[in-house]
């Protein structure tokens, strides 16, 4: 069956999770940021959650959505041909221990592009207040399922990122990643999906082994951007975008090139990076990081200078 024009009109009732120091420490250290932003609880403020943490409570309501999808008429092996394949996070505020969060998610555009049907979700996640903390779009591609002509783009798509060039040289970090890292952020995120975590499954897909998550490659893209641009300051990210173009298997290195930012007309800086899987080819592409003014120091240093440094678990 195609991908029906009718998933634009799913309902979904919000999904709500109390928020607690062992899930957000357990994130960061998922993928080996041990900063005493996300560890210290001795810190005089607390502890906040690492910038990409959203997408552990997102994970509840994207499950919830391909329940629905089957009954608006797509087979259960047609859900799972969906592949991950942009994300833009605007960071309203970091997430704290404590915090009740709300998130809904909807559909928003679905449209044929030539590898299959491209859905856009937006995920909207609010405190118990009603104060927003997150705001997530992100494209999933239906491999060779198309739709049912249906040619509804997203209609208020997030603002384009100012300043995106690249310039200078990179700051270059090697991440060893670990046969078990999959494992580590399944548990530590919340986020199971079983071609990460089981062989069988794996190679039922096609693929020689399980393969690192998108979002933990992801991750360790914004670790090196805050440790490089932002001073060890997670507080400063302000938006997360890019694409998700190759598979990082495991065990293996990953590389993560963070080129100077990029002063933008709003006073922010944007920094673009790129994460590689062993074979050198961009994981994550087309990666960008907004960085506000920091309230309590001068704008971030700029490190323009060539730097490599090597990560081992």
């Amino acid at each position: 069956m195609p991908v029906p024009a009718a998933l634009l009109d799913m309902s979904l009732p919000p999904v709500i999770h109390d928020i607690d120091e062992r899930w957000t420490m357990a994130y960061a250290a998922a993928f080996g940021d041990h900063s005493d932003r996300y560890l210290d609880t001795t810190r005089l403020d607390g502890v906040v959650a690492h910038p990409l943490f959203p997408v552990g409570p997102e994970w509840a309501a994207i499950v919830a959505s391909r329940s629905m999808s089957e009954p608006l008429g797509m087979t259960h092996a047609e859900v799972l041909t969906g592949v991950h394949a942009t994300h833009d996070l605007i960071v309203h505020r970091l997430v704290r221990p404590g915090d009740r969060l709300s998130t809904r998610l909807s559909i928003v555009g679905i449209t044929d592009i030539s590898p299959g049907a491209k859905v856009t979700t937006r995920l909207t996640t609010v405190d118990q207040h009603g104060q927003p903390v997150a705001t997530t779009t992100q494209d999933a591609i239906y491999l060779g399922v198309p739709t049912d002509n249906v040619d509804h783009p997203d209609p208020t798509p997030p603002p384009a990122i100012s300043s995106p060039e690249r310039r200078g040289e990179p700051v270059v970090t090697i991440v060893d990643v670990a046969a078990g890292a999959a494992h580590v952020y399944t548990e530590c995120a919340r986020i199971w999906n079983p071609i990460h975590t089981d062989r069988s499954v794996a190679q039922a897909s096609g693929l020689r082994d399980n393969v690192l998550h998108g979002t933990a490659t992801l991750a360790h893209g914004i670790t090196a951007v805050i440790n490089h641009r932002a001073d060890g300051e997670p507080e400063l990210v302000r938006r997360i975008a890019g694409r998700f173009a190759a598979m990082v298997e495991l065990p293996s290195a990953i590389t993560v090139k963070v080129w100077p930012g990029n002063a933008t007309p709003d006073g922010n800086m944007t920094v673009p990076f790129e994460v590689y899987n062993a074979a050198g080819v961009a994981a994550v592409r087309d990666g960008l990081v907004v960085l506000a003014r920091s309230s309590n120091h001068a704008r971030p240093q700029e490190r323009d200078q060539l730097a490599t440094q090597v990560i081992r678990p």
